[in-house]
């Protein structure tokens, strides 16, 4: 058994004969660890210990009146992350037990809550509507696959508005008919209401929702109805893949390409890897579906269901890409043109700018003086609208310089522009008193005004207006009288240094040129300094397999995923040399322990500072990838026991996103 805290455990106890017959694999104990007592989880039964019995400490006790156990797939699954993630048992047991699990051990009791669905923005009243002729064939594929009760991959390759939530909502039915269970993962609650909305009304009761925007109570009573059986659908983002769901039938991923499945804490896990390792396990269909389907899962499932066309039959927006080179303002007069008739028409448009805040950030005229972070070495970026100037990575705020300290002068420029200066500027050219102007960004989603569901049933309740964001309103929003989509310094993604930066342009102005003409004719405008860019012309295109086609030929030239693994490791250190001592000491070890592997290790190079700590990294590039994620933990284990790197922190992420 192992606790859920940061430790590598197993740990083996002496079951007493008072637990004997009540104790299996995922039963909740607890124990007593050093001076304290902690939450413990069976992963194991044997008849014998390594230990010497009476040096074996005994659990305390269940967690009586508490969660219900863990369901033993649930464990299984957690080791395999643990060890596919580069992880610890107890840090991956963190992602399975119940909601509130740890607030058990204090004695104190769950609050009785009254269960409310509350219907999201767009949900629709589709007795089930009929189905196309594509999404019939696609059915009927589905249908074999969870006829079969065998494990499969299917992925569903449909344009924007083809009816791919159909397709789940009638999967979902047949795994329920067929008295079996469905997960169905969604980028993020607040962004996809309306696959919620229809979720909840197709299927009732039968529905969980699971997210950490819920009080711990109702996390908590979603949890124990879908481990009781009450629920037998669970809908929610990547925790979701997470739910304790007996015999389950199908696992469905919702908008795939969406890095948000990434996991940021330890264990660093991607809930689309985890997903097919559950179907696996479980002899469950796993279906992903997208409009921008990522180059791994195109290699992955070569022969991709389709869903080319919109089940309304309207073509997809023209797309018409305006060359910003030699343009002084932030809008092509064609853009203030569009936006302009869509005005005078009352209708709708969207504006997507990948950058939030007013402006990029601040620098003195007279001396040259940037204003950056303290604990970063990254600019602050001006929030004019609350008074400050903010770091984007650690959240660090001042207030708005007025005068620059080194050389006293008030002279302070403001560079580039962001969404909260883009719907400024919008409010004063179109915002008349009818043509209101909204804005959809984390800075808003952070608010105390309602947040994004607020946000968006103003928006969609206004006769016109226009949503101006960062990538969050191109996410699976259904608004059916947004006529003209537009987007600003389209190629800002490819100034990245990322292999994945065509890939993520390519999807961001197609996923938005998706939310365009849904209900009429519609147009989408692309701004960009680099127009001829191979992801801007596909996407101008629609020409979602021209893109894949050239970009998995390029990624395997390169050897860059899906024709490889990467494994990220970061030493950080409050000063510089420890932290590239280590790295150097853990460069020398990968190297050794990778021998025969066909892995390669990339760096130490520095990274920016980060919330006051200096930052190296390393890259394993490797064709199998077991052996080098192995190779990778053992190296990191072995580094940091070492007293001279005491003062050094470690990181590992497998397919870094």
């Amino acid at each position: 058994m192992t606790t859920a805290r940061a430790l590598h455990g197993p740990f083996d106890y002496r079951l007493p004969e008072s637990l004997r017959g009540d104790v299996d694999i995922g039963s909740m104990l607890v124990v007593p660890f050093g001076r304290r007592q902690v939450l413990g989880v069976v992963v194991g039964l044997a008849e014998h210990s390594e230990v010497a019995e009476e040096k074996l400490l005994a659990p305390l006790r269940a967690l009586d009146e508490g969660p219900p156990t863990l369901p033993p797939d649930l464990v299984a699954l957690a080791e395999w992350i643990a060890a596919e993630y580069c992880s610890t048992i107890s840090r991956a047991l963190g992602l399975v037990l119940p909601p509130g699990a740890a607030r058990r051990l204090s004695g104190r009791k769950r609050r009785a809550v009254t269960r409310r669905v509350h219907l999201p923005v767009g949900a629709r009243s589709p007795e089930p509507p009929q189905l196309t002729g594509e999404q019939h064939d696609v059915l009927e594929a589905l249908t074999a696959a969870l006829t079969a009760r065998t494990a499969a991959r299917r992925l569903l390759h449909g344009v924007t508005g083809s009816g791919k939530t159909e397709i789940y909502l009638r999967a979902a039915a047949i795994a329920l008919e067929q008295g079996r269970g469905a997960i169905v993962l969604v980028p993020e609650i607040a962004l996809t209401p309306q696959i919620v909305g229809r979720f909840s009304e197709r299927f009732g009761d039968t529905v969980a929702v699971l997210h950490s925007r819920l009080r711990p109570a109702e996390r908590y009573e979603e949890w124990r109805r879908l481990r009781a059986g009450e629920a037998r659908v669970c809908v929610g983002p990547r925790s979701a893949v997470f739910a304790p769901i007996e015999d389950l039938g199908l696992i469905v991923v919702d908008e795939e390409h969406d890095a948000s499945y990434k996991h940021e804490g330890d264990p660093r896990y991607d809930a689309r890897d985890v997903a097919a390792e559950r179907a696996v396990r479980c002899g469950a269909l796993l279906l992903s579906g997208s409009a921008t389907p990522r180059p791994e899962s195109v290699r992955a499932v070569p022969r991709p269901l389709r869903l080319p066309g919109r089940v309304d039959g309207r073509p997809l927006p023209e797309v018409q890409i305006l060359d910003m080179r030699g343009e002084t303002q932030g809008l092509h007069p064609l853009t203030a043109q569009a936006l302009a008739e869509v005005r005078s028409a009352g209708g709708k448009a969207m504006v997507l700018l990948n950058r939030r805040g007013w402006s990029n950030f601040l620098s003195c005229r007279s001396c040259g003086r940037v204003w950056s972070c303290p604990d970063c070495d990254v600019a602050l970026v001006l929030h004019r609208s609350e008074g400050h100037v903010a770091c984007h990575h650690c959240g660090h705020r001042q207030d708005v310089p007025t005068r620059c300290d080194d050389c006293g002068s008030t002279a302070v420029a403001r560079h580039g522009a962001g969404t909260e200066r883009v719907q400024h500027d919008l409010a004063v050219t179109l915002d008349d008193g009818s043509f209101p102007v909204f804005r959809l960004d984390a800075d808003v989603a952070d608010g105390e005004d309602g947040g994004v569901g607020t946000l968006l049933r103003r928006f969609e309740a206004s006769s016109s207006g226009v949503l101006i964001g960062t990538q969050m309103v191109a996410k699976g929003h259904d608004f059916r009288d947004v006529t003209l989509g537009v987007v600003l310094d389209a190629d800002a993604t490819l100034r990245f240094p990322d292999f994945r930066a065509e890939e993520r342009t390519f999807a961001l102005i197609a996923q938005l040129a998706g939310r365009v003409g849904r209900g009429g004719e519609g147009r989408v405008l692309v701004q960009s300094i680099a127009p001829e860019a191979r992801s801007i012309v596909h996407a101008s295109r629609h020409d979602s397999d021209g893109f894949l086609a050239g970009e998995l030929e390029r990624r395997e030239a390169l050897r860059y995923p899906p024709f490889s693994h990467l494994i990220r490791i970061v030493c950080s250190a409050v000063d510089p040399v420890p932290a590239r001592a280590a790295a150097d000491a853990l460069r020398e070890r990968l190297r050794s322990l990778s021998t025969g592997l066909d892995a390669s290790v990339l760096g130490p190079a520095s990274l920016f500072r980060l919330r006051g700590r200096e930052r190296q990294v390393l890259v394993v590039k490797a064709t199998e990838r077991r052996g080098a994620v192995h190779a990778a933990g053992e190296a990191v284990r072995s580094v940091a026991v070492g007293r001279e790197h005491a003062g050094v922190s470690f990181s590992v992420d497998v397919d870094p996103q």
